[in-house]
């Protein structure tokens, strides 16, 4: 069927490369960019670390890699949460003002 058809198009199989590894993805066309831009960010952090300790093998420096990226994460979850907090005092703040100044 021609939905059937749509559904394919919509899908791309790509193959990533991560610490000399490869991943068949069957993802959403729009989303190769933003995949491909992660597998290059988890590559680059994983090759830091490769020149740093070569003592250690990839396992250690994928688990490295993620904890970064989840630390990361977590600072910019912790960093939006604080600006949503801070407009908030600044709305409620606007509110007493005029809530004062009717008075």
């Amino acid at each position: 069927s021609t939905d059937h058809k749509w559904i394919m198009d919509d899908q791309l199989s790509i193959k990533v490369q991560i610490a000399e590894r490869f991943y068949p993805l069957k993802i959403k066309r729009e989303d190769e960019e933003k995949i491909r831009k992660a597998a290059k960010m988890i590559n680059d952090k994983v090759l830091q670390y490769k020149q740093r300790y070569t003592d250690k093998d990839a396992q250690d420096f994928m688990a490295m890699a993620a904890l970064q990226f989840v630390i990361n994460l977590l600072d910019c979850e912790q960093q939006q949460n604080v600006v949503s907090l801070e407009k908030e005092l600044v709305d409620l703040s606007g509110e007493l003002d005029s809530i004062l100044n009717e008075e």
